[in-house]
């Protein structure tokens, strides 16, 4: 392409005022901060999204995102390209620790209702399964059920496939990478993908917790809600804490990250552990 052809059609750039209307969206929907310092990387997330609809400018961009016929399907596509995942295997190792040793160790038979709230692409929900499907081989009388969620579609799609790169399942124990993974071939080499009896053990629905009622079916014994409160501010952790506390059974137990914190003194949790709380009776 030439110099002229770049003069002709400059690259769209992202006003402060349509940022600011962005991120209040964002907000206003997802809870999400959205401060200045991240509107180039709203910018270059939505680059390509303007390429695919054929639009010019961020400005339009805005008006099919808010007002169109096509709205709702279109803030599908946004959300999934606004929302920031990262996650791991056996991240914070202590939790997993915890739930082991503190929590199965104690539950020998009965049934185990968890919940991993903004799973990502799904390591930390396979992770607990392979926890607990170690615990019911030994356990016949022991059996569970996990649910992962998030705001993202695109994110549970990877999810449910379960395909990652090798390197990241570095943190699995040699012996269930041996039982849990299958490793890719021909053009899936270096790859591994869950097993599906594994796969089959977690189900995956899209929830945004900025709604004011979360559709699950039961109350969770175990509910991991990790790295997920840093992204919003002080009134929303509350009120997102207190949804979450709700669908948390007597006596079961919260995780959330060691960079997090509960700073609401009216929750009904007593804390056990660094970063984990258990729900008073």
């Amino acid at each position: 392409m030439t110099q002229e052809s770049h003069a002709a059609y400059p690259m769209p750039q992202l006003s402060e005022r349509d940022f600011n209307s962005l991120a209040h969206f964002v907000t206003e929907r997802l809870g999400i901060r959205m401060p200045r310092v991240k509107l180039l990387m709203v910018q270059s997330r939505l680059l390509r999204r303007l390429h695919e609809l054929g639009l010019d400018t961020f400005s339009d961009y805005q008006d099919l995102l808010l007002n169109s016929q096509s709205a709702e399907q279109e803030q599908r596509h946004f959300f999934d390209l606004i929302t920031t995942h990262k996650t791991d295997f056996y991240r914070e190792p202590a939790h997993f620790d915890f739930l082991a040793q503190r929590i199965l160790e104690k539950l020998p038979k009965g049934h185990l209702r968890l919940w991993s709230a903004g799973c990502s692409s799904g390591e930390e929900a396979y992770t607990l399964g392979m926890i607990l499907a170690d615990h019911s081989v030994c356990h016949p009388g022991f059996s569970y059920e996990i649910l992962g969620t998030d705001v993202s579609q695109r994110i549970l799609n990877a999810a449910r496939d379960a395909i990652y790169p090798e390197e990241h399942v570095a943190p699995v124990p040699l012996a269930q990478r041996k039982r849990y993974l299958l490793r890719g071939k021909d053009s899936q080499a270096g790859m591994v993908r869950i097993a599906p009896e594994l796969r089959q053990r977690v189900e995956f629905m899209r929830l945004n917790l900025m709604d004011p009622r979360f559709p699950l079916s039961a109350e969770m014994n175990v509910i991991f809600f990790r790295n997920v409160m840093i992204y919003f501010d002080r009134p929303t952790q509350a009120r997102v804490l207190s949804g979450i506390c709700r669908h948390l059974c007597p006596g079961g137990h919260l995780f959330i990250s060691h960079t997090e914190s509960i700073l609401s003194s009216d929750l009904p949790l007593v804390q056990v552990a660094p970063s984990v709380f258990r729900k008073l009776a």
